[in-house]
């Protein structure tokens, strides 16, 4: 087993201390942000050590390569992005506070995502709908080394997915632009160029995503165990839970207690760090 250690600075003192708690037997470089110690043979003290020098870690199978895997599926908001679309959404129609309150309480766990969902929504009645172009072209950012690992996983035969709670207007296009292979969300209820506040047919939440994942894996005829599943909020945990290797991803306490893996302190190309890199194209 291999253990690996990633963080925006690491310093080698650290390194050495982490080394020795899990009497590794050798400590080699994958980038300037992240190194794999070698043939680990204990884990008492890792988690408090990173803790409180700010840095992820994350025990590994020195057989685990991303090749093994086929699909890797991701929340979009706050997890693919850097942004809350429907809170971009929302600051244009100068209803921001309210609903960042409301995105809060659901990626915390204490209302349901379908119940938030119609909340938020409500509070875009009368919004024009030139205004979910305008976000998307200033407001928009990939989340940092989103394209890394999407380059990486394609390049070891992986199909990519965006599954979200959000609205198709933003997965379409994120699809088309990063070339993803899937894409699920939920629908914005228009009329006469306005939104209506409402959202069309059956809200994609929770177990909606969890649903999703799990058709596009019966399309392609892939076990649970070939998905790499990554999110932030509650709402994703029914998804990961459909995946082999699950992420949390600047995520939510609740989440980062539930998912195999956790990433708080690089970008999503620390997922690719995961994994061994010799059978990267």
């Amino acid at each position: 087993m291999h253990l690996i250690i990633q963080g925006s600075e690491i310093e080698n003192h650290d390194l050495r201390a982490l080394a020795k708690l899990a009497c590794a037997d050798q400590i080699e470089r994958i980038t300037g942000q992240a190194f794999r110690l070698k043939n680990v043979s204990q884990k008492d003290g890792i988690a408090p050590y990173c803790a409180e020098v700010d840095l992820d870690f994350a025990f590994v199978g020195a057989d685990q390569y991303l090749s093994d895997y086929r699909l890797i599926a991701m929340d979009m908001d706050s997890t693919l992005l850097a942004i809350e679309s429907i809170d971009e959404v929302a600051d244009i129609h100068r209803v921001k506070p309210q609903v960042a309150e409301i995105t809060l309480k659901t990626m915390r766990g204490e209302i349901s995502f379908e119940e938030s969902l119609t909340r938020r929504t409500a509070l875009l009645q009368g919004l024009h709908s030139d205004a979910l172009q305008k976000v998307y072209d200033e407001r928009v950012q990939l989340s940092p080394g989103a394209e890394i690992m999407l380059k990486k996983a394609k390049e070891a035969g992986l199909k990519t997915m965006v599954i979200s709670g959000g609205f198709t207007f933003f997965t379409d296009r994120i699809k088309e632009k990063l070339h993803l292979d899937f894409a699920a969300a939920n629908t914005l209820e228009i009329q006469d160029n306005q939104l209506t506040g409402k959202v069309l047919g059956t809200i994609l939440g929770r177990e909606g995503k969890a649903e999703a994942l799990k058709n596009i894996c019966s399309e392609l005829g892939i076990q649970r165990e070939q998905v790499i599943a990554i999110g932030d909020g509650a709402n994703d945990l029914d998804m990961m839970a459909e995946a082999g290797i699950s992420i949390a991803y600047h995520a939510k306490p609740i989440v980062q207690e539930k998912a195999t893996y956790s990433i708080s302190h690089t970008g999503l190309d620390g997922v690719i760090n995961l994994f061994n890199e010799e059978n990267f194209g």
